[in-house]
């Protein structure tokens, strides 16, 4: 006979669900990332938590990739990792070859000078 799942384990479970796979494979990917750097920096669980400042259960969720877990803690583990650079460069907009692209192709091909009016102040 299995638990029954309090309600707010059940809402979790459907949230991470709706999850486009790619999205949750990444996160589960993370947190797999966040535990092995732990374990090679010698980081035991406890000290770890501690230095988030979280629960022992909220590092777990962690580094299975919960996507529950607070970006905040995230980025501490980052931190606590010596990796928040990396975190703070996800998205470099000097780097993101798309959006520069869909810049690039808004600027107009010819500008035209404004006429001026009396009422603008214009010599």
């Amino acid at each position: 006979m299995r638990p029954t799942n309090s309600p707010n384990e059940s809402q979790k479970a459907a949230k991470t669900d709706k999850l486009p796979l790619p999205v949750r494979r990444g996160l589960k990917k993370l947190g797999e990332d966040i535990a092995l750097a732990r374990r090679r920096r010698h980081i035991s669980t406890q000290s770890m938590a501690e230095r988030l400042q979280v629960s022992l259960k909220t590092l777990q969720r962690l580094e299975k990739g919960d996507p529950t877990v607070a970006v905040g803690t995230v980025a501490t583990a980052m931190l606590v990792l010596s990796e928040l650079e990396r975190f703070t460069n996800l998205l470099d907009t000097a780097a993101d070859d798309v959006g520069l692209s869909l810049m690039d192709q808004a600027v107009p091909k010819r500008i035209r000078s404004k006429k001026a009016t009396e009422s603008s102040g214009a010599l």
